[in-house]
């Protein structure tokens, strides 16, 4: 019967016996040729499928079909034995490296997702995985694969990766001392400010004071400095010179620093807010504050606004790009990517060209606008911002798009 349909001009027939976990070897392999796309796509994903027939899929012309021989391969390699490897065994391994060098992102970045986090994977392949330049297949792999040492690491630093790979580093579960000052002296604002932001990560005190020299021209950092689990009371009293009025109230509300410290920073915003004031006036309080902004309307308030009115468009938001107002072009992108505005503050400061043009592309802004912002508010080098395709087009598909998004934690 299932010779039958597997000869059938009916595409859906044929798709049915590809999909089946009992339908015979040589049908599934007499399939793996099929003139139909979908048909050949379930013998990828079949685990019955013998391994000659998914040798073969290797170089299908679909990369749905790639990608879902990428899935089902790569959760086999792990489980291989390392102490016999026969002919399936090679064979098994022969096409997930193939995948592994595939030409298409998307498949790359299947095998990569799927051996991210096991310990028995292949070190070469972690390895090559690990350096390829597209984020989306080596970030999830630099994040969490333990396979990767810290010489590994610290190569792969010195040989000056975009920023998304640094965070990607930054970001590993219980980094060491020396990949975090590996980390700090490449002075990436998202990399550093990730770290920080990774409470597992190990920096040592003379790590953490080069930071905090640096810092003053670094606000990104300022927020996981703060914030810091186990801050030095040094390095509090030191942070405490240059953070915003509202920070430093978080610092002096930390019931571990030592009272003198908090002292010291409870007299910091006093000064603060005294000269804020014009001197010699009771501090500022937060209502206060607010009362204060008032009168000028907020970037954030108006870009709100400007979108209920239906005017946040294109020109708008142009406009605002050439009159160098920052704040209401972040506040602009936030709103209409209706993504939060630390989100767009930290893929903007992370200055990964990919980054900004994905959240373009999600704020629906042309990709002539998009170059524009990569180069006045994300100051990122000519050389490498990401141009249009073909003149107009976004350079990038639209699920390489979506995983930028989700790398900074943005769900579609």
């Amino acid at each position: 019967m299932s010779k039958k349909l597997a000869a059938s001009d009916d595409a859906g027939q044929r798709r049915m016996v590809a999909a089946r976990a009992d339908t015979q070897p040589e049908i599934l392999f007499y399939l793996a040729n099929d003139a139909s796309a979908e048909v050949r796509r379930e013998i990828a994903r079949n685990n019955a499928t013998p391994r000659q027939a998914d040798l073969l899929l290797c170089g299908d012309p679909d990369e749905e079909v790639r990608s879902g021989l990428a899935r089902k391969i790569a959760l086999l390699v792990p489980s291989l034995p390392a102490d016999r490897i026969g002919q399936l065994e090679r064979m098994t391994m022969d096409i997930v490296e193939s995948l592994a060098r595939d030409q298409a992102t998307a498949v790359r970045r299947v095998v990569a997702e799927t051996l991210k986090d096991q310990p028995g994977a292949p070190p070469h392949l972690i390895q090559q995985l690990a350096r390829d330049l597209e984020l989306s297949v080596s970030g999830p792999v630099l994040r969490h694969s333990p396979l990767l040492t810290d010489d590994d690491l610290l190569s792969i630093i010195g040989s000056q990766p975009m920023d998304g790979k640094l965070v990607a580093i930054a970001q590993r579960a219980g980094i060491s001392g020396a990949v975090s000052e590996a980390v700090a002296r490449t002075q990436s604002e998202a990399a550093v400010a990730a770290l920080l932001g990774n409470s597992s990560a190990q920096i040592r005190e003379e790590t953490l004071d080069r930071i905090i020299d640096m810092a003053p021209k670094f606000e990104p950092w300022h927020g996981p400095l703060v914030r810091r689990p186990a801050l030095p009371p040094k390095a509090a009293a030191r942070i405490a010179g240059f953070v915003s009025e509202q920070l430093m109230r978080v610092l002096e509300n930390r019931t571990d620093l030592p009272p003198d410290v908090r002292a010291a920073v409870r007299t910091a915003v006093l000064d603060r807010a005294r000269t804020n004031r014009g001197g010699g006036a009771e501090p500022l309080g937060i209502d206060d504050e607010a009362a204060e902004e008032a009168p000028k309307e907020r970037p954030m308030e108006r870009a709100k606004k400007a979108h209920a009115a239906g005017k946040l468009d294109e020109d708008m938001v142009g406009a605002a790009l050439t009159q160098g107002d920052r704040g209401f072009v972040l506040a602009a992108l936030s709103v209409r990517a209706n993504v939060p505005l630390d989100a767009v503050d930290k893929i903007i400061g992370g200055q990964s060209a990919r980054g900004v043009t994905a959240l373009c592309w999600r704020a629906k802004l042309s990709m002539r606008l998009c170059r524009q912002i990569q180069l006045r508010i994300a100051n990122i080098p000519p050389t490498s911002v990401l141009n249009a395709r073909d003149g107009t087009h976004y350079p990038m598909s639209d699920s390489e798009m979506t995983w930028q998004l989700e790398f900074f934690g943005l769900k579609a």
